[in-house]
């Protein structure tokens, strides 16, 4: 770890529009905005050695505070010298609260003005999960950027049920606020995320925003969307909400997302993504390009010696065809999943340097234009 680096400084190099770049300057290394990291929920990108995943061009990756707590316990890495050390990844991670499980498992939790108890999905043991559990939880990981501890309704739950939703994050954002500064060393060097909630609803998100502001964070989420509303609407939020949050801090959008939702949510103004896509997909036979996505699996591929993108550097395009990839895929070897999940990744990337490059060139819109006529070609 490099010692002569800031806690937490980010800037913004440049602005196109609503779009941004800049940079996140941490301890562990400099995260690029845009920025799209990998997710690897239980200590591990599927299919993925670390220093593969940064050779995609990677400068952070996501680990799952619900999933590390279940296994292998959060002492327990912390007994091994922590995630990053548990891994071997020298750079920053992020560490989402376990929120996003208070609503994707909730016919094993119940939920309480202290927090959430959940009975494990994986031996039915019970758990006690709060605001100050999730903070030393993440604490003991070693996260670089700790997530405060919230729920997540879907958006076609009655708008009373959200607005108490929204209320009660709020309060326990203020209780992760207090349990992250107790920390001592891990609080002088991280960074704490506040989550602003709302689900579709204008008024709502404003509130949260400025509850958020009031308590006071480093960089700021936008929760509570890609929970199944659409594309349409969630970029009806993102028109307004962006921009509800300080413009001095980063904003990540959790959960998102197809590479023609990491395009649109950059022209509204975000700066961080996380999603699980590129690499499911990988296991899937699914490889995204600049054409669109291929499903390998087609019998189209079976005798195509094309690569799966001219366009694409990674390792995978410049060493195997279609029709290698489609073999292994029909044939179920764990070797495809491997070389499309880098591709895939490595797509990823090439689109947040892509973005990245034509935010500071001041041509985002034709940029956006281009990209969605050539990622849309086959459809």
């Amino acid at each position: 770890m490099a010692s002569d680096r800031t806690r937490f400084e980010f800037t913004v190099h440049a602005v196109d529009g609503k779009a941004r770049t800049g940079e996140i300057a941490m301890r562990r290394g400099t995260i690029r905005t845009p920025a799209f990291m990998p997710v690897g929920t239980a200590a591990t990108v599927k299919a993925m050695k670390p220093e593969a995943v940064r050779e995609t061009g990677a400068d952070i990756i996501l680990g799952n505070t619900y999933h590390l707590m279940l296994r292998p316990g959060a002492e327990r890495v912390a007994k091994l010298g922590g995630l990053h050390n548990f891994m071997r990844w020298d750079r920053p991670i992020l560490t989402d609260s376990g929120g996003y499980q208070v609503m994707s498992l909730s016919d094993l939790r119940k939920l309480t003005e202290k927090g959430v108890e959940f009975r494990s999905h994986i031996d039915g043991s019970k758990h006690m999960l709060s605001p100050e559990r999730s903070m030393e939880i993440q604490r003991l990981l070693g996260s670089d950027i700790v997530m405060c501890f919230d729920e997540c309704p879907r958006a076609d739950r009655p708008m009373a049920e959200i607005e108490a939703s929204m209320e009660l994050s709020m309060r326990w954002a203020q209780r992760s606020r207090d349990a992250f500064d107790a920390g001592g060393e891990h609080a002088a060097n991280s960074a704490l995320f506040g989550i602003q909630q709302g689900a579709l609803d204008e008024g709502l998100r404003g509130r949260s925003a400025e509850a958020l502001r009031q308590i006071g964070f480093d960089g700021y989420a936008i929760g509570g969307l890609a929970v199944g509303e659409g594309q349409e609407a969630m970029f009806g939020v993102l028109d307004y909400a962006p921009g509800m949050l300080p413009e001095d801090a980063p904003r990540y959008l959790m959960g998102v997302g197809k590479p023609d939702d990491l395009v649109g949510a950059v022209e509204r103004g975000v700066d961080m993504f996380d999603c699980v896509l590129p690499t499911r997909s990988g296991r899937n036979g699914q490889a995204f390009t600049w054409n669109g996505p291929l499903n390998l699996r087609n019998a189209r591929h079976a005798e195509d010696t094309a690569p799966l993108d001219d366009r694409c550097t990674c390792p995978t395009c410049a060493n195997y065809s279609r029709a290698y990839l489609h073999h292994l895929q029909k044939s179920g070897e764990i070797l495809g999943a491997m070389l499309v999940t880098e591709h895939n990744l490595s797509f990823y990337q090439q689109l947040m340097q892509a973005m990245r490059d034509a935010i500071g060139d001041g041509r985002f819109a034709s940029f956006a234009e281009n990209f969605r006529r050539d990622y849309f070609s086959k459809s």
